[in-house]
C-alpha cells in the first residue's frame, strides 16, 4: 500500500464527500470548520494525492488536540461509485473511522503540588455540547489548603484546538502558619487561551476575588492582625510562557521562560485594592558530555532566575493616591521548592515570628546533575549539587509631612521613591545563600528532591533549615 501511494503522489484528485462515523455526540457545526477548508483546496487544479494526505494527516492531528477522540483515528480514501454521473475520474470519498471518549469521568486520589499534598475528588464531563466543552468539578484538602472547591467550564473557540476560552470559579480556605493567619476566597475568573505551533502558550484573564485573612494566632503579630478582614481583588492578568526543555521535571537540556502580570483596582476595575505586579522566570539546563561514553551521559549543569516586583497603585483613576501592599498580594520566597536551606517564606521581612512577604524578589539557583551508579541516563532518579540564594524586600513607607493622602495612602512620589529604594536594596550586599547535596526523582506528577542543606548567609530574622529537607512540586528553581 505504501509504495502504491508512493508511485501516484502527483496524481491529480479532487474530494467528492467527506464522512466521519462513530462522532455520534460531536455537533456537525463544529467538525465542518475542521474539514471545510480540505474540500475548497481540492478544487485546486494543481492539487494532488500528496496535498490530499497531507491535510487529512494535519486535520486528523487536530482532532487528537480536542481530546474527545481516541487515538489511532481511521482514515480511508475510495473513489465513489462509477454509476454516480455527478462524479469525475478524479474524484475521492474521504472517510474518517473515529471513537468517542466517555463523556462522564469521576476520579480520586491524591496531588502533590509545591510544598503541599492533598487528597481530591474530581467529576469531569467531556464534549457536553458536541463542541468538545469540557467541565470540571474538583474538591480537595490538603495539608495547607484545608478545602478548595472549584469548577471550569473550557470550550475551544471556532473549532480551534490552540484557542479556548474558559470560566472558573473557586471557593476555598488556606491555612499559612508562617504569617499565623488562614485564608478564604471566593471567585470567579474569565480567561482567553492561546496557544503557538511551536509550544508557546498565553493567557489573558479577568478575575473578582473576595479574600478574608481570618483565624488568627493568639501569637500574630501587629502588621498581620492589621491586614486582617476583608478585601476585594477585581484584577485583570496576562501571562506568557515558552517551554523548550527536553524534560521539565528533569531537564537535561534546554530552555524556559515565562512572564506574568497583573493589574488590580486601577481604573474602571473597582475593588478596594490597587497595585501592578509582575513576574519573570527563566531556566535552562545543558548536556555535559563525558569522553569515551557513547550517548547522553545523564550529567547537566541547570540554572534558573526568578524576580518580582509588587507595585502600589490608587484605586479607580488616581485621584486619593495609593495604599500600600497587602500581606496576601505579597511575595514569599524559601522553602524546598525555591530557595532551598531555608524555611517556608522563611526569607525576607518579618513582624515577630511572622513572614509578611517582600514587594520586590530575585532568586537564582545554580546546580549538577549526576545520574546514579548502575543506573543509567534513562533513570528518573539522580544525585544533586545545588547552590541557590535570593533577596525579598518590602518597600519601606516613610511617613512625612504631605508625604500621604489620608491615613495610609501614599502619593506617586512616594511610591516610587519607596520602590526604587526596595529596587535597590535587593542588590545591596549578598543574597541569602545556601548549598547542599540530595537525590531527585522525577516523577510524571511531580518532582520529589530529598537534600542536605547548609546556609551560608542570612540576614537577622530570617528562618534558615540546616540538615534534611524535603522537597515535591511541579516548579522547581
Amino acid at each position: 500500500m505504501g509504495q502504491l501511494l508512493s508511485q501516484n503522489q502527483t496524481l491529480p484528485v479532487t474530494v467528492s464527500s467527506i464522512q466521519i462515523h462513530g462522532a455520534k455526540n460531536t455537533r456537525k457545526s463544529f467538525l465542518d470548520p475542521l474539514f471545510q477548508p480540505l474540500v475548497e483546496n481540492s478544487q485546486d487544479a494543481h492539487y494532488t494525492l500528496a496535498d490530499l494526505l497531507k491535510e487529512v494527516g494535519s486535520t486528523v492531528t487536530t482532532l487528537d488536540k480536542f481530546d474527545i477522540f481516541h487515538p489511532g483515528i481511521v482514515v480511508h480514501l475510495a473513489q465513489p461509485p462509477h454509476l454516480d454521473p455527478s462524479t469525475s475520474p478524479s474524484d475521492l470519498d474521504v472517510s474518517l473511522r473515529v471513537r468517542e471518549k466517555g463523556r462522564l469521568m469521576l476520579k480520586t486520589g491524591t496531588d502533590l503540588g509545591n510544598t503541599e499534598g492533598s487528597a481530591y475528588g474530581t467529576m469531569f464531563l467531556r464534549n457536553i455540547f458536541g463542541g468538545a466543552e469540557v467541565l470540571s468539578v474538583n474538591a480537595s484538602a490538603g495539608t495547607r489548603t484545608r478545602s478548595a472547591y472549584s469548577a471550569e467550564f473550557t470550550t475551544p473557540i471556532k473549532s480551534n484546538p490552540n484557542l479556548r476560552l474558559s470560566i472558573d470559579g473557586l471557593a476555598s480556605s488556606t491555612h499559612k502558619p508562617w504569617a499565623s493567619h488562614e485564608e478564604l476566597l471566593k471567585g470567579a475568573g474569565l480567561r482567553l487561551n492561546w496557544a503557538k505551533d511551536n509550544g508557546d502558550r498565553f493567557q489573558v484573564g479577568y478575575s473578582n476575588t473576595w479574600r478574608q485573612l481570618t483565624g488568627l494566632a493568639a501569637t500574630a503579630s501587629p502588621t498581620v492582625r492589621g491586614d486582617a478582614g476583608d478585601s476585594v481583588k477585581s484584577a485583570i492578568s496576562y501571562m506568557f510562557q515558552r517551554e523548550r526543555r527536553d524534560n521539565p521535571q528533569l531537564p537535561q537540556s534546554g530552555y524556559m521562560m515565562k512572564t506574568s502580570a497583573e493589574l488590580a483596582g486601577w481604573g474602571a476595575l473597582g475593588g478596594d485594592i490597587g497595585f501592578s505586579k509582575s513576574e519573570m522566570e527563566i531556566a535552562g539546563a545543558v548536556p555535559i558530555p563525558i569522553p569515551g561514553l557513547a550517548g547522553p551521559s545523564g550529567v547537566s549543569i541547570g540554572c534558573g532566575l526568578r524576580a518580582g516586583m509588587l507595585y502600589p497603585l490608587p484605586l479607580s483613576f488616581g485621584f486619593s493616591g495609593a495604599s500600600p501592599s497587602r500581606l496576601n498580594d505579597r511575595f514569599t520566597l524559601g522553602g524546598p521548592t525555591d530557595v532551598r536551606g531555608f524555611s517556608l517564606a522563611g526569607l525576607g521581612p518579618r513582624d515577630g515570628s511572622d513572614a509578611l512577604g517582600g514587594d520586590v524578589f530575585a532568586a537564582g539557583s545554580v546546580n549538577m546533575l549526576f545520574p546514579l551508579p548502575k543506573v543509567g541516563a534513562d533513570s528518573p532518579f539522580r544525585f544533586q549539587l545545588f547552590a541557590n540564594g535570593g533577596r525579598s524586600v518590602a518597600m519601606r513607607n516613610k511617613k512625612k509631612q504631605n508625604d500621604t493622602v489620608s491615613g495610609q495612602r501614599m502619593t506617586a512620589n512616594s511610591v516610587w521613591n519607596g520602590m526604587f529604594s526596595a529596587t535597590k536594596e535587593v542588590g545591596n550586599g549578598l543574597p541569602s545563600i545556601s548549598a547542599g547535596f540530595g537525590l531527585v526523582y522525577a516523577h510524571p506528577v511531580a518532582r520529589f528532591e530529598l537534600n542536605f542543606s547548609l546556609p551560608l548567609v542570612m540576614r537577622l530574622g530570617e528562618e534558615s533549615r540546616k540538615g534534611l529537607q524535603v522537597g515535591v512540586g511541579i516548579n522547581f528553581l
